[in-house]
């Protein structure tokens, strides 16, 4: 599948003909800030597949094979966020206090079962914010940034679910590397909840999803993922969940697997034949 896109994925290109005018300088400010944090994003998914794929190459070939080709995809991406960002009249910035900080912990991280999962966990929300952004965003080219990014995640949260099976099963499964992934689980999925807070300050102005539909969102999916998947054996806090006011079982039952489903991902290998609707 990565393949099939890597194969036509240099001719797709931004339409920036028509020109982009904000309501205020607070709002162009705030799109700046919200596509700078996703080039972050793209930079560091970029860097760390690839320095993942030169690990493993000599043990799977296959494997790093598929972790370069996705790492080129979030390269792609960064290519086109810096396009973007200089089209909104800004430029790529240095991380603020709270990002820079996710990312210098992502970076320490040595393990590669360790990686895979943070950065499953990163895509899942990138994929949510994205997606809850596109339902908003009015100006052609803002939907069609925010739809290559929302369409591309939909395939890379499942691709990363199947790095992480794959990291796990090359590993030597024991009960203290267990014990360290599951404090990494449950220690992101509140950091992660409490960035929804720290990315409304400066970027709600332009996307402008309240603080509690983010937050609740980010819950929902990666509760969602990781009940759906429960091989992986990381179990979201039922207390945690209903603070967000959701309850673990009825995600556990619910049919929607949105955009971590493996029917998301085949629907995303041809980037043409997928809609805005769908999204």
């Amino acid at each position: 599948m990565l393949r099939r896109r890597a194969e036509r994925m240099y001719e797709e290109t931004l339409d920036l003909s028509e020109p982009i005018r904000f309501a205020s300088d607070v709002e162009r400010a705030a799109a700046v800030a919200f596509f700078n944090a996703a080039f972050r994003a793209e930079e560091s998914g970029l860097s760390q597949a690839h320095a993942l794929a030169g690990e493993i190459a000599a043990k799977d070939p296959d494997l790093a094979e598929c972790l370069r080709l996705y790492g080129d995809e979030e390269g792609w991406h960064r290519q086109l966020l810096t396009q973007f960002l200089a089209y909104l009249g800004g430029e790529v910035r240095p991380m603020g206090r709270v990002t820079g900080t996710f990312y210098r912990v992502y970076g320490q991280a040595k393990r590669v079962e360790s990686i895979v999962l943070t950065n499953l966990m990163f895509e899942t929300i990138g994929s949510t914010t994205y997606r809850l952004a596109l339902r908003r965003a009015r100006h052609p080219a803002v939907r069609q940034m925010l739809t290559i990014l929302t369409r591309d995640e939909s395939f890379h949260v499942p691709l990363n679910v199947h790095f992480l099976r794959e990291a796990l099963a090359h590993g030597s499964p024991s009960r203290s590397m267990r014990v360290r992934l599951t404090a990494i689980y449950h220690l992101l999925f509140v950091a992660l909840l409490a960035s929804a807070a720290a990315s409304r300050r400066r970027a709600q102005a332009f996307d402008h999803i309240p603080f509690g539909e983010l937050s609740t969102a980010y819950a929902e999916h990666l509760g969602r993922l990781f009940l759906h998947e429960s091989d992986l054996r990381f179990t979201p806090s039922s207390t945690l969940l209903r603070l967000c006011g959701l309850d673990r079982d009825a995600l556990a039952a619910s049919a929607d697997l949105s955009a971590v489903s493996i029917e998301a991902a085949e629907k995303a290998v041809d980037r043409g034949q997928v809609s805005v609707t769908a999204l």
